[in-house]
């Protein structure tokens, strides 16, 4: 009789459990499915074999590339709704499999293709019930389509050295619909994992999944999209300005022929979110002038060219058209600068030139717009430019040393304008520094760009001033070999601003970036995320509206840094890496464009530099405490400075606070000077970087 209470007790624990009364009602459309419907849509035989390569994003907008775990020695996915009972108990589980092998070479990952849940709903579901695996969002369904997912709580089970699936179905056989056992008498994901592990293949489990069944609401609706009608005034739209005759794209994009014969490629390309280059997250901030392809667009592409590519009735629209270059897209300039001839050869790797040019005015003027005109389209991938305050004795423009920003110019972003009534100030003198990306594509050619700068005409003036400052960290330390290294820096903003930009910029080693906006309050807001950091692929991001910045507040960024030999970008995985100008160095530099909002043109505020005094310690300051301690000293820098810490603590706290830091930086401030008139002192800290001033 005991044992029959406690099965009693143990069947309704259980239909609780999974969203379903003792007598059988189901209170939610998220509850699991009656075991009548566990019989899939899909027969066995239309799963694929092997899983095709993807990028997603995880709740923290870190980015997942599941071809770049080709080290692991076993990848184990399994799929996540919120809401749904029976992934929920499973949580326990997943975190003992994990544990168990995950020190083996294991990879785990979730997959959420949900489309009611959220990012922001799917990270309250994984902190709620201690899920420690990363959960991908899926929100385009291309991957969960692809792999023939219906419900929740599957595992998938594959091996990197093929890419193969070894396995799929349920955990083991403790849960049911309804019912769920004391513990599991087959462990057939644990049993794949050590099949996989081994080399042998895996046995099948003997029942199916037991989960939520998952909608794909455009599953099977793929036949009716067609090339004329559907595809082509995408690609028109968002990518021929790359892949034209002439462009920076590796192929015109001229007729129907052409894009089909890279059909295959143009889907792994946006399933690994490689293109378009637009490199931030869509469910982060909004931005101006957006390249990416939305989920509609995502969708139509990728699911044209896994049905064959068809054509379609009608004329083909990209070979009607011919898009050329305009030369100057916003009428003849008021400056024309030559930017320094340079010869690009056939083929190589070009490191990242940085080339001045001197600036004639003899008179200050006040920018509007810049552009530019471009000679090897081919070749040229991006120019970014700073002002310097002298033409520099080495002729390189470094970023390190640039001031205001006079415009920048990527493939589909020629020109650069300032909003209504605001400008920035080019003194006279000086120059101009240029940061240029060249890329080699087959033929030696010789490119002799120039730049554009439009003024505001005659005594005219903007009412409004943009500036321009860096969030920048020269203090990084990269271990080697570390795949997944954060660093964090900050500003301390003392006025009220109105945000208009950020640009991320790391080296080979950068792998993800973030932006946030800390409240006086406390309160944050991530205004940016780049899960997957494209050295290839720089540019600023204007968000659709200016973000007020209120006194008080923090523009917070953080850069991971992949320094492992899963990176195929880095040079070289087996060293420490610090803070450098080129390539093979590192940086950690996100600059921002902005405007004081008590400022005008008749009334310089100017608080860069009160600002900018906050860089060391928001270099320095990991916790964000505020303070400085001694074992955040770090680099290069922090090696200087720690002779001189206990004399700048003077409470002896083991931390610097407002204060102190400010005593230290008069300190250093002075030996400066002192170097500047010949009295070196070797053992005095660096200068911790420069950057800030009147902005673009």
């Amino acid at each position: 009789m005991k044992a029959r209470i406690s099965a009693l007790a143990t069947a309704a624990s259980a239909a609780l459990l999974f969203g379903c009364t003792t007598d059988g009602a189901t209170p939610s459309a998220l509850s699991a499915a009656s075991p009548a419907a566990a019989v899939e849509a899909s027969p066995a035989a239309a799963l694929p074999a092997t899983i095709d390569n993807f990028m997603l994003a995880d709740t923290d907008y870190m980015g997942h590339e599941l071809y770049r775990m080709s080290d692991a020695r076993a990848i184990v996915i399994v799929t996540h709704a919120n809401g749904c009972p029976i992934v929920r108990n499973l949580a326990p589980a997943l975190r003992e499999l994990k544990a168990k092998y995950e020190g083996q070479g294991v990879h785990f990952l979730m997959l959420n293709s949900a489309i009611q849940d959220s990012v922001a709903a799917i990270a309250k579901e994984k902190a709620e019930f201690g899920f420690d695996a990363p959960i991908l969002k899926d929100a385009n369904q291309l991957v969960g389509e692809q792999l023939g997912v219906t419900r929740t709580g599957e595992f998938i089970v594959i091996d990197p050295k093929t890419w193969k699936i070894t396995y799929r179905g349920p955990l083991d056989d403790r849960l049911d619909y309804g019912t769920q056992k004391a513990r599991a008498e087959h462990a057939w994901a644990a049993d794949a994992i050590e099949a996989t592990l081994a080399g042998r293949p895996a046995l099948a489990a003997t029942k199916q999944t037991a989960g939520c069944l998952i909608d794909f609401p455009d599953r099977g609706k793929a036949t009716k999209i067609s090339y004329a009608k559907d595809v082509a005034p995408i690609l028109e739209a968002k990518c021929v300005a790359c892949h034209q005759e002439g462009g920076i794209g590796p192929f015109a994009m001229t007729s129907y022929e052409m894009v089909k014969g890279f059909s295959p490629m143009i889907r792994e390309v946006i399933r690994t979110d490689r293109m378009p280059p637009w490199n931030v997250d869509a469910h982060v901030g909004k931005f101006a002038d957006d390249k990416s392809l939305t989920s509609a667009e995502i969708k139509t592409v990728v699911r044209w060219v896994e049905q064959g590519a068809p054509r379609g009735d009608g004329p083909d629209p990209l070979a009607t058209r011919r898009h050329v270059a305009t030369e100057w897209p916003l009428g003849k300039p008021d400056l024309i600068l030559d930017i320094p001839a340079y010869t690009i050869p056939a083929s190589g790797v070009v490191d990242y030139q940085r080339p001045v040019m001197v600036n004639p005015l003899k008179d200050g003027r006040w920018v509007k717009a810049a552009a530019f005109k471009v000679d090897q389209r081919q070749a040229v991938h991006h120019f970014l430019t700073g002002y310097l305050t002298e033409v520099p004795a080495d002729g390189k423009g470094n970023e390190s040393r640039w001031g205001a920003s006079m415009g920048g110019y990527a493939v589909g972003a020629e020109a650069t304008l300032w909003p209504k009534n605001v400008g920035t100030y080019l003194p006279p003198g000086g120059a101009i520094g240029l940061q240029a990306h060249y890329t080699p594509f087959g033929k030696e050619v010789t490119d002799k760009s120039q730049l554009g700068l439009y003024f505001y005409k005659g005594d005219e003036k903007p009412g409004l001033v943009m500036r321009n400052s860096v969030i920048v960290d020269n203090t990084i330390v990269i271990p080697a070999g570390a795949a997944r290294h954060k660093e964090t820096a900050y500003l301390s903003v003392p006025k009220d601003m109105l945000l208009y930009s950020a640009f991320p910029h790391a080296h080979y080693r950068g792998y993800a970036s973030d932006l946030w906006l800390e409240l006086p309050d406390g309160t944050k807001t991530r205004l940016l995320a780049m899960p997957r950091y494209d050295f290839n692929w720089q540019r600023e991001y204007s968000f659709a509206e200016p973000i007020k910045v209120p006194a008080g507040s923090r523009l917070i960024a953080n850069y991971w840094y992949d320094n492992s030999r899963q990176n195929p970008a880095n040079p070289d995985a087996s060293k420490t890496i610090v803070w450098g100008d080129q390539s093979w160095e590192e940086m950690f530099y996100t600059a921002i464009r902005y405007r004081w909002l008590d400022e005008t043109s008749s009334k310089l505020t100017d608080y860069d530099d009160q600002m900018n005094r906050s860089r060391m310690v928001g270099m320095f300051d990991d916790d964000l405490d505020h303070k400085i301690q001694k074992a955040e000293l770090k680099g290069e820098f922090g090696d200087r400075l720690k002779p001189f810490f206990a004399q700048v603590d003077r409470d002896a706290s083991g931390a610097l606070e407002a204060g102190e830091i400010t005593a230290l930086q008069a300190y250093l401030g002075g030996r400066r000077r002192e170097q500047a008139q010949g009295h070196p002192n070797p053992t005095a800290p660096a200068q911790a970087g420069k950057a800030g001033g009147a902005g673009r």
